[in-house]
């Protein structure tokens, strides 16, 4: 009889504690749009400053540093969203410094002398930035790729 009754208090009690924990863990949804919300604001960021200036590319460059430390440390417990963020923080840093490398790379053109020596620097510069926008080109593909992989895994049903 003792036993019976120590049943009906634990199982209660269990029940309890389970809802408790599992009410205030974040659900799938919420953990999808602080990622994507994060995402958003530095692919917006690249968008708003394509093709400018030396001095806006290193900031973008510096701005883009930024955007991936707030994706760093977002606390996502779902496994398949931590891959999502793991990728978009790669993605966003190789993008953060070929926009730095092109950045310096345009500075360098902005600062030769008209002379050989100044034209070598110019045709290198370019060749640098040339293939800056290759990697950055399939950098964003990528981040095409792995934006809309996470919002299809984020529109499935949990």
């Amino acid at each position: 009889m003792f036993i019976v009754r120590k049943y009906t208090v634990i199982a209660p009690m269990s029940l309890s504690i389970a809802l408790f924990v599992t009410s205030c863990s974040e659900s799938k949804i919420s953990q999808c749009q602080r990622l994507i919300t994060s995402v958003n604001q530095g692919t917006s960021l690249i968008e708003n400053n394509k093709g400018t200036q030396v001095t806006t590319s290193l900031k973008l460059a510096k701005d883009l540093e930024n955007v991936n430390k707030s994706i760093e440390k977002l606390k996502l417990t779902d496994p398949e969203l931590q891959k999502f963020q793991t990728n978009f923080v790669n993605l966003f840093d190789q993008l953060s410094q070929a926009i730095a490398k092109a950045g310096k790379a345009l500075g360098a053109t902005k600062n030769a002398e008209a002379s050989n020596t100044g034209r070598q620097k110019i045709h290198s510069a370019r060749k640098d930035i040339e293939s800056i926008l290759t990697a950055a080109k399939t950098t964003g593909k990528e981040s095409d790729n792995f934006g809309n992989q996470l919002n299809q895994y984020c529109s499935q049903p949990q």
